[in-house]
């Protein structure tokens, strides 16, 4: 079922008054987040490969204490490794109109006047 003219005119207002008014939420649904961080998956395999070497320490040698802070850090390598914030697109924090791609708002904007010229 078609929109009626007025309800047209509603809708547009809305989107116009959506992209100035909320320029700072249009800015941040937008961003997206690509590429791993190397150097903290490294790091949190090499804490996981030590944690693991002073838990069999700490087996050998009777002392729990010391298995238990193995345990804790190969725990907190392999958290670090798997969760290891990714770095943010080129574009991504770029101020609106500069960015290399359009974001996701200005993809649909562009597909519905495709839509409504059609």
């Amino acid at each position: 079922m078609p929109l009626s003219e007025q309800e047209q005119r509603l809708l547009d207002e809305m989107e116009r008054s959506l992209y100035h008014g909320d320029a700072d939420f249009v800015a941040a649904v937008g961003r997206v987040r690509t590429g791993v961080n190397y150097t903290a998956v490294i790091g949190g395999i090499l804490l996981a490969v030590a944690g693991v070497g002073v838990l069999l320490g700490g087996v050998l040698l009777h002392a729990w204490p010391v298995g238990v802070l193995g345990f804790v850090a190969m725990f907190a390598g392999v958290l670090l490794a798997i969760g290891a914030p990714r770095r943010r697109a080129p574009f991504a924090g770029a101020p609106h109109g500069t960015r290399r791609r359009g974001s996701m708002m200005d993809r649909l904007a562009a597909r519905w006047e495709r839509r409504r010229q059609a």
